[in-house]
């Protein structure tokens, strides 16, 4: 589907990749974007609609999709990452906390969002993931923890609305030049970049997004080492 034209909701969206895929958006052509995030106030770039959204808090999904009826792609960006080991004193703490706003949130929004872009055509919907929803790190495992399990809930979206006709892309990434990473030495990709490349699948029709090297070398890895039958059934 084209982007020029497009009716477009970011969550998330007051910075980072968020803010990033708004810029990309207009620049785009998109008709509307939808900005939602915890405060409004702090979207302040012209030419958007700004909407209040916890993607936790029901009501405010609710509110959103009757507001944003209009949708035809949704892009599902907002997560949140709390460091913590699965046997830190916080890590029960930390991994509800996750799983609440990356994995139960994203749930949400696609479960308020699916009939509206059904209604409006298919469309698409893009879930941004992680290289960790495939990988886990000790000192924040309960984040690829959550990673792993949106991962896992992209994939079943993407058969379950498949016969809505509506393209459901997973977006994953190593590092992204964000504050989430600000304190991480390495190699990022530029979220201008990542935005490019998830546009670019949504009007090309494609289902993921491998957005840098190691996110490549990760993946092309992890399908080494399943069984072809296993691979072969996944697709």
């Amino acid at each position: 589907m084209d982007i020029k034209g497009s009716v477009v909701f970011v969550t998330g969206a007051n910075r980072g990749l968020g803010l990033a895929f708004v810029h990309g958006l207009l620049a785009a052509g998109a008709k509307k974007v939808y900005a939602g995030a915890r405060d409004p106030a702090t979207i302040s770039l012209p030419g958007v609609q700004t909407v209040k959204l916890d993607i936790t808090n029901p009501a405010d999904v609710l509110a959103a999709a009757k507001l944003a009826s209009d949708t035809n792609i949704l892009i599902n960006n907002a997560g949140i990452l709390a460091p913590g080991a699965f046997l830190g004193e916080n890590g029960a703490a930390a991994s509800r906390r996750q799983l609440e706003t990356n994995f139960f949130g994203t749930l949400a929004m696609a479960q308020a969002f699916a009939p509206i872009l059904h209604e409006n055509g298919g469309g698409a919907m893009v879930n941004v993931l992680s290289v960790l929803s495939w990988l886990n790190l000790p000192p924040i495992g309960s984040y690829c923890a959550s990673k792993a399990a949106a991962w896992a809930l992209t994939n079943g979206l993407r058969n379950e609305l498949r016969g809505n006709r509506t393209l459901v892309v997973g977006v994953h990434a190593a590092y992204i030049d964000t504050d989430m990473a600000k304190h991480v030495d390495g190699p990022k990709t530029k979220p201008e970049e990542v935005v490019r490349q998830a546009l670019e699948a949504i009007e090309l029709g494609r289902e993921e997004v491998l957005s840098d090297d190691i996110t490549k070398k990760v993946k092309l890895e992890l399908n080494a080492e399943l069984p072809v039958y296993v691979r072969e059934w996944g697709k």
